[in-house]
């Protein structure tokens, strides 16, 4: 039986994942043994700047994807935020599990929510989806970007300038500290979540049908059919973290429910668009298209400036 080796990224929640979907396999009847090699990604050597400032999507994956190309891991395991809609031609996502809570959450101090933080509190985040839509919700706030693993920030909030802070649940559902801390989760229609927030993306070559095949005991179809509407939306307006872009995407039977959003830095516009269709891919691009329609390209075009 071949031995299957894993990439993953050396932080905490990423080898916690790995290790999650290795036991998954086990547990659903894969007799395979497997290795994870730790992989060093540009966006890990890079902590003090703003992601948006240094290539955004892909700095968590590109090393890993390039070790996979080489033949030297066999499939890796993503946060499918972190992942590009544009892949290599010889990848693609073999395997989505089924997914966690995609909502954002946020951490204030002093048991405050997102309605009674003070004016002028200090909210930190990385993303500016998360950014712009606090900011249009809450104009009074300030922004200020933070880096780190999950831990990091935690402690940031603790020993630093800031009230509150943006987390993604799905992080937190995933190391086991739902009750280590005390949190809001943000409903959707507050804070669309990031395309594929809450799904981990597992990539590995198109012509290795071994390893395919095992990957399919953990492939959820609803998953699948709803992160594929996502994503699509992501590829038509070719976003990316340099962007505040959001997408969520819900299914129900044949029916999928895709809100793309698409803001301004600042949050001072924020435009949102809701479809329905049983065509995730011409969901997708049909919420893209409406959205560019009626000013996202120009807002685009001018974050981009």
């Amino acid at each position: 039986m071949r031995k299957i080796i894993v990439g993953s990224r050396r932080s905490q929640l990423a080898m916690t994942q790995t290790k999650w979907v290795i036991e998954q396999l086990k547990q659903a009847g894969a007799q395979n043994d497997f290795e994870i090699k730790e992989i060093v990604t540009k966006g890990d050597q890079i902590v003090d700047v703003q992601l948006s400032k240094v290539g955004g999507k892909g700095l968590f994956v590109k090393e890993i994807q390039q070790q996979m190309l080489d033949g030297d891991i066999d499939f890796a395991v993503h946060s499918m935020k972190d992942v590009p809609a544009e892949l290599p031609e010889e990848l693609y996502i073999s395997c989505m599990p089924k997914r966690v809570d995609a909502r954002d959450v946020l951490i204030c101090e002093n048991g405050y929510t997102f309605e009674t933080l003070p004016k002028g509190s200090i909210v930190g985040t990385s993303s500016l989806r998360r950014g712009a839509q606090i900011l249009a919700a809450r104009p009074d706030l300030e922004i200020q970007w933070i880096r780190g693993n999950i831990d990091t920030r935690l402690k940031k909030l603790d020993s630093e300038n800031y009230n509150a802070i943006l987390l993604a649940k799905a992080g937190l559902e995933r190391m086991g500290w739902t009750d280590r801390v005390d949190f809001e989760a943000l409903d959707p229609d507050v804070m669309v979540p990031a395309v594929g927030q809450g799904v981990l993306a597992i990539e590995s070559r198109k012509n290795d049908a071994e390893v395919t095949s095992v990957l399919q005991l953990l492939h959820d179809d609803v998953t699948a059919k709803a992160a594929t509407a996502e994503r699509t939306f992501l590829k038509a307006i070719e976003g990316s973290c340099h962007v505040p872009v959001g997408g969520y995407a819900t299914v129900d039977g044949d029916d999928v429910t895709l809100t793309g959003l698409i803001a301004s830095v600042d949050g001072k516009e924020v435009l949102r668009v809701t479809k329905t269709s049983t065509d995730g891919v011409a969901l997708g691009q049909a919420v893209a298209e409406e959205l560019l329609g009626r000013g996202g390209r120009e807002i685009l075009a001018s974050v981009n400036e």
